[in-house]
């Protein structure tokens, strides 16, 4: 049997990007049981980005259609799912519950033994708050930091990474930057080359997903490793992925399952990233603890129990209604304490879905 239930979450502060400000987050949990047993799974995609984002009732639809499916068949539809990726992630998580319970993989993250190492990501804003974000990171031991780039002026947010730098080097503080597409093609070199003065890790989407030729272009002659994110996102077919990575050649990409075609999909995009020597790490797309927890399971079984390179899993305390699923972040770690994991019906009976 499944259940599907609809929530608005809300944003404990409004969340810049360069799309705009998210102040509230909609997602669909989809619970799958077989007797006794359940399993909860988290559905979000996001406006304006995801491939599959929809009006809410043929959403609704397409859903329903592929949970009949899975309960009919006993099989995730994965073909059927490949061009829903929110929706695949979500099944996939609530159907690896059903099975395994909360333990989804079987690694020493998941047994609670081992953290994650995560970056810290400093949203956008405007410059004084910005700064101040930036600050409690650092104050925080963040050894990580993501800097998303592109809503205030170049010249300020510059300075930002200038500040950062002239307070830790690069073997104290390693920096990313998240440029969400912000730079027009024709200043793209100069500014990746005016950043690359301050030891930057990386930089992701500095241009708008589908230029390819442009794209490839800047990852040969940037000074700054280039990762691809949003050029990744409605790429479904295997052949497909290895065909624009062999184009455009970045040095990293960057998974998000709800994006980028659920877990099944992101296997496959880091084959074919490793066949080409490119690397990659996983990241959330503000889901709530139910997705995050999967998100960061599935990377520890991914990437093995010794993970050393920062993951992007340090988004699941960003909303006013979230829930426990036993994720603590200790300083620049996120652990899974199986001591505070809440049974699965405790927490549909605190948010009163109904089951």
């Amino acid at each position: 049997m499944y259940k599907i239930e609809k929530r608005v979450l809300h944003f404990k502060q409004p969340a810049g990007t360069s799309r705009g400000v998210y102040t509230e987050r909609k997602v669909w949990y989809v619970t799958l049981s077989d007797g006794d047993r359940r399993g909860v799974g988290e559905c979000a995609p996001l406006p304006d980005l995801s491939c599959d984002a929809m009006n809410d009732e043929a959403y609704e639809k397409i859903l329903r259609e592929r949970c009949e499916t899975v309960c009919r068949t006993g099989e995730i539809p994965y073909d059927d799912l490949r061009d829903y990726p929110s929706m695949l992630f979500g099944i996939e998580t609530a159907w690896l519950s059903l099975k395994n319970g909360d333990r989804l993989f079987d690694t020493k993250f998941s047994r609670g033994e081992v953290g994650i190492p995560i970056n810290g990501l400093v949203w956008m804003g405007n410059y004084d708050e910005m700064l101040q974000r930036m600050e409690d990171k650092l104050d925080k031991g963040f050894r990580c930091v993501k800097l998303k780039i592109g809503a205030i002026g170049f010249e300020q947010e510059l300075d930002l990474v200038k500040r950062i730098r002239e307070r830790f080097s690069f073997h104290e503080v390693e920096l990313r930057l998240d440029a969400n597409g912000a730079f027009k093609y024709e200043e793209a070199l100069y500014k990746l080359e005016l950043l690359s003065q301050y030891a930057i890790h990386s930089i992701e989407q500095p241009i708008k997903a589908g230029q390819w030729a442009y794209m490839a272009e800047l990852c040969r002659e940037s000074p700054l490793p280039i990762a691809l994110d949003e050029e990744l996102i409605g790429v479904n077919d295997p052949e497909m992925k290895r065909h624009m990575l062999n184009i455009i050649k970045p040095r990293y990409i960057i998974l998000k399952p709800s994006l980028h075609g659920g877990m099944m999909g992101c296997r496959e995009w880091i084959a074919a990233a490793k066949e080409q020597g490119i690397g990659s790490w996983i990241t959330s797309a503000l889901e709530s603890n139910i997705g995050l927890n999967a998100v960061a399971q599935f990377a520890s079984d991914v990437y093995g129990d010794h993970i050393r390179m920062p993951q992007g899993l340090g988004t699941g305390q960003l909303f006013t209604d979230n829930v426990d699923m036993g994720l603590d972040i200790r300083g620049d770690m996120l652990f899974l304490d199986r001591r505070t994991i809440l049974d699965r019906r405790t927490f549909f009976r605190q948010k009163n879905i109904r089951t």
